[in-house]
């Protein structure tokens, strides 16, 4: 069966291809016609182009001739002519699947051409890389083309003025980094004036690395915090306690689903150090969560793999990219919490105003589109979540180089010893070398083995990303060793430099694998570029973190039979098999917590669609007075049944309760003259001044000075109740896996829990904005009527 679905998708690929080859022969063909235009005979292509577009010309329609287009302006300005390859990759982009083009391939000159088809349609394209240097790289070196050709370009990224973002948004072309995108529509939607936002409506995006975005960051949720006031104290004495804790005693680990928890002996000794009587009472909460954050700082986080300490600040790693993660810090206490650990001056906590994930923020695009050396491994989860295909398009120049198969020693210091005798004998030959590892400790650990051995190298990883572009960038020429973590995988080609071609190119040395053999092959894909030789090979070990941390059991059995050679080289014959299985188990782990993840913001993204569009109508109308008038209708019929309950016998409702409650909304409301039998006379009571009080107070509406300060209360109480409400919602999901429901799905239980949580507080929200609104009205009444 799988092997029948296989070969389906395979042809399907080929139809794809054959269709985009046909394509590709037309565009060849409208060349010669090309090269005789003028420059400015081809810059009004653009405008013939919009102008049939606004006729009724479909996109598809134009495609060849605007590719044509592109090619040759590409060649006047940059020099660079699109290869076939090329052109079939735009293509496959143009129509919304993902282009897996290895390294060295010219992506970036790739999406130059469905950015400026899609640009004629006048709704803006965004251009989306991994990191600032190479949205500015790419806008640097791909922006000339467009702009001859008539069209804006923009660069977003972060730390620009509103007024330069609003600029770069209303590009024809926007270049930036994927988060800062994000975050812009976060803030877009807690702004008080439409004027403030930056952004358009979303049309069609391109995201280079489109594996490395969606997938390897999909864990990691966007999120918008303010400071809020904990004292520092607090954290020092959790992080002393959780010092002394003990593991199996005190807490259990679980290290295949990172998760730590306390155990009642843990329990025990909280409430001992804290004097208190039960660490589950409500009023301990807050200990509780700290004293959580404080283990997990402790035992879930290593310094120098998750985390450096940098000038006396904790800067997280991005544990694919190796790269450290500007500007981001963790929320809910865990970033304090790892500060105390580390004995650093604890900053302010951050609280979540505004959140969503990858997921969810690139799936509000209506035409979404990526490129990538490496996207088959994730094509199902690509084509599940996102709705796209990967086409794996051809290369321009066949691929030579040699992977070769692993190499596993039975310990980490064998390992480090056979890289190192590699290197040295590569290294007598001039042959350059890449030895990528997967943390700084480990490429740490690699150079010291060098050192002993006295080989020069560039030693490249979280602590030096300073040197990132120059380090890989010179790292195929004669004689040069490089030591890289992760991040030596992405964003910028190593040339081989003079005499390297003869010596075999560059040979890449992984020294562990990866969580993922995506990222196994990103690594590989260092070497032979555009037809270039070249050779990678992994020398691991059993002792590797990966393989432990996963098929801990497997590989304790494993050692009972293990044969090695005098070097410590394991010689049984499945130990590629077996790498190969737990690797496998580790991407069906993250594979899965992704799922989760976006299970989990899908619920709260029906919420947030809810939010902001409510916020969107208070924001764009120029009088909330309808919107106002049916809060408070709501809100006094919400009090009439609470107090007036079915269940209830007349004589049992609480009328003198309800009608305080009622006077806070209805301040002219004077009771009840006689005790009512019937629910619908307590209504008629109440309606007749609710209708007064709307009367009175809908001509205040007719002021801008007061519809301003309406709207103001209206969007701050909104802002303050859904700020809250993601913390609720972060608490409850912090502890529906911690809590027994028999055999209830904890995703059930969020998604009901949710629910209530936020009727709960949308009711909260709108009783409190009535009662604002009626106590800032009849004062404006108030004073008018003395006016009189």
């Amino acid at each position: 069966m799988l092997r029948s679905i296989k070969k389906l998708i395979g042809d399907s690929q080929q139809r794809k291809i054959k269709s985009y080859e046909k394509v590709v022969a037309k565009i060849n063909e409208l060349e010669p016609h090309m090269e005789k235009l003028s420059d400015e005979e081809l810059r009004q292509k653009t405008s013939l182009f919009k102008e049939q577009i606004q006729n009724g010309t479909s996109i598809n329609e134009l495609k060849a001739e605007a590719f044509a287009v592109v090619r040759e302006a590409s060649k006047r300005v940059l020099g660079l002519r699109h290869y076939d390859s090329q052109l079939i990759g735009g293509l496959a982009l143009s129509e919304g699947n993902i282009s897996e083009m290895p390294t060295g391939e010219g992506k970036t000159l790739v999406a130059s051409l469905p950015s400026y088809l899609r640009a004629l349609e006048g709704k803006g394209v965004h251009v989306i890389t991994v990191n600032e240097y190479l949205a500015s790289r790419d806008r640097e070196i791909i922006g000339p083309v467009h702009e001859f050709l008539g069209l804006k370009v923009g660069l977003n990224v972060p730390m620009i003025s509103p007024e330069e973002k609003k600029l770069a948004y209303d590009a024809d072309i926007t270049y930036g980094v994927g988060n800062e995108f994000g975050f812009d529509y976060l803030r877009g939607n807690m702004v008080y004036a439409t004027s403030q936002r930056v952004q358009r409506p979303y049309h069609f995006a391109i995201i280079d690395e489109i594996d490395s975005v969606l997938i390897d960051e999909a864990k990691t949720p966007l999120i918008i915090a303010a400071k809020t006031q904990v004292s520092p104290n607090l954290y020092h004495i959790c992080a002393k306690v959780a010092r002394s804790f003990k593991e199996n005693d005190d807490y259990m680990y679980d290290p295949l689903l990172k998760a730590a928890s306390l155990t009642d002996n843990g329990i025990t000794k909280i409430e001992r150090a804290f004097g208190v009587d039960n660490l589950y009472d409500l009023e301990h909460h807050t200990l509780y969560h700290f004293m959580i954050q404080a283990l997990r700082a402790r035992v879930m986080f290593k310094l120098d793999v998750d985390y450096i300490v940098k000038e006396g600040e904790i800067q997280l790693v991005d544990m694919f990219t190796g790269r450290i993660m500007e500007g981001r810090t963790f929320s809910d206490g865990l970033h304090q919490a790892l500060e105390a650990k580390e004995g650093l001056e604890i900053t302010e906590e951050n609280k979540t105003q505004a959140s969503i994930t990858i997921q969810n923020y690139f799936r509000m695009y209506p035409n979404l589109c990526g490129m990538t050396g490496t996207a088959k491994t994730e094509e199902r989860e690509f084509r599940m979540v996102y709705g796209m295909d990967v086409i794996q398009v051809p290369t321009n120049k066949p691929r030579i180089r040699e992977d070769r198969n692993d190499l596993v020693f039975a310990t980490s210091e064998d390992k480090y010893k056979a890289v190192a005798a590699e290197v040295e004998e590569r290294h007598k030959t001039g042959q350059p070398v890449l030895i990528g590892t997967t943390s700084i400790i480990q490429s740490e650990t690699m150079a010291s083995y060098l050192d002993d051995k006295k080989i020069p190298y560039e030693l490249l990883n979280a602590k030096s990303v300073e040197k990132e572009v120059q380090l890989i960038s010179l790292a195929g020429q004669k004689n040069q060793v490089t030591i890289a973590t992760n991040m030596a995988g992405r964003g910028t080609d190593i040339m081989l430099g003079q005499g390297v071609h003869e010596l075999g190119g560059l040979y890449v040395i992984g020294t562990e694998r990866h969580e993922s053999k995506r990222i196994d092959n990103q690594l590989r894909g260092r070497s032979g570029r555009q037809g270039d030789p070249g050779e990678s090979q992994f020398i691991i070990s059993i002792e590797d973190e990966l393989l432990l941390r996963f098929g801990g059991e497997m590989i304790e059995a494993f050692k009972e039979e293990i044969k090695t050679d005098d070097n410590g080289l394991v010689q049984n014959e499945n130990i590629n098999k077996l790498v190969d299985k737990i690797q496998k188990m580790s991407e069906d782990h993250n594979y899965s917590a992704r799922e989760y993840t976006l299970k989990l913001d899908d619920i709260i993204n029906e919420q947030r669609e809810v939010i902001y569009k409510l916020r969107n109508k208070l924001l764009e109308s120029e009088n909330n007075f309808d919107t106002v008038r049916e809060m408070i209708d709501t809100t006094w019929k919400d009090y009439v049944d609470h107090y007036c309950a079915d269940e209830l016998l007349p004589e049992e409702w609480n009328l003198e309760e309800l009608t305080q409650r009622i006077q806070l909304i209805l301040p002219t409301f004077k009771g009840f003259t006689q005790r009512p039998d019937e629910k619908k006379e307590v209504q008629a009571y109440i309606t007749a001044t609710y209708e007064q009080f709307i009367g009175d107070v809908e001509p205040l509406h007719e002021q801008e000075k007061i519809r301003i300060q309406i709207d103001r209360i209206l969007l701050s109480n909104l802002d303050i109740h859904w700020t809250q409400h993601l913390e609720e919602m972060n608490r409850l999901k912090e502890g529906i896996g911690l809590r027994s429901y028999g055999q209830e799905d904890p995703m059930r239980i969020y998604t009901r829990e949710g629910f209530e949580l936020f009727t709960m507080m949308y009711k909260t929200l709108q009783r409190n904005s009535s009662i604002q609104y009626s106590k800032m009205t009849t004062r404006y009444l108030s004073v008018t009527t003395k006016e009189d």
